[in-house]
């Protein structure tokens, strides 16, 4: 299995070209242009965030295998053709890092509940599911239909984004409304923190050592 990672920097709105299902799994054939360049099969491209794997291309569109664990993740069963996609290529190490890491794994959907215009903004409330609100922090990182963006506020069971005119221009979310569904990653750190902890004082990360650690001014918390 490949390890891809991408920065939620979205390079390209593609659309949906043609859908074919195949009982739970669909093949998606996606028309765009610059994420091509320097693509060949075999390579990923994020599709609103979801790593997916060029199997066939020509000149106008890529062609790649969605399967039923990523359809029952991911808002991709609401596609038609000519939907926007955000698309964006895989990181290379050479590349500037504009975004946060994401790993192209998203984590599950959530509902837009309100987009409301606020001077050069537009401030997006979004809701999810509990089990996912632990990893989302105020000011920290999150993606949003691939993505990345900043958490202004966040509740309960819901948090807030601020788009700037230019991810609005650049990306296919402001072609969404209240109601639809956008695909979420959490940022990834969090789990690997949530999981060192659970693994205990003998293997794994603890409160105490990190507060340890915090004391030489270097990884406070």
């Amino acid at each position: 299995m490949k390890h891809n990672m991408f920065t939620g920097i979205v390079e390209e709105i593609g659309r949906i070209h043609h859908i074919s299902k195949a009982g739970r799994a669909e093949k998606l054939v996606i028309s765009c242009h610059r994420v091509l360049e320097g693509t060949k099969i075999g390579d990923s491209i994020a599709v609103n965030g979801t790593c997916l794997t060029v199997t066939a291309m020509d000149s106008r569109s890529f062609t790649a295998d969605v399967t039923p664990e990523t359809m029952r993740r991911t808002a991709f069963s609401l596609f038609r053709p000519d939907t926007p996609v955000n698309l964006e290529r895989a990181l290379r190490l050479s590349d500037r890092l504009g975004g946060h890491i994401m790993m192209g794994h998203v984590d599950g959907t959530g509902r837009i509940l309100a987009m409301e215009k606020d001077d050069n903004a537009v401030n997006i409330s979004i809701s999810i599911d509990r089990k996912w609100m632990r990893y989302i922090i105020e000011k920290g990182s999150v993606a949003v239909d691939g993505i990345s963006l900043t958490v202004a506020e966040r509740t309960d069971q819901s948090f807030s984004i601020a788009l700037i005119p230019h991810t609005g221009s650049e990306t296919a979310l402001l072609w969404k409304h209240p109601g639809d569904l956008v695909n979420i990653e959490c940022d990834y750190l969090g789990k690997y923190v949530e999981q060192l902890l659970k693994e205990g004082p003998k293997e794994g990360l603890t409160m105490g050592m990190l507060e340890t650690l915090g004391h030489g001014g270097h990884y406070g918390l």
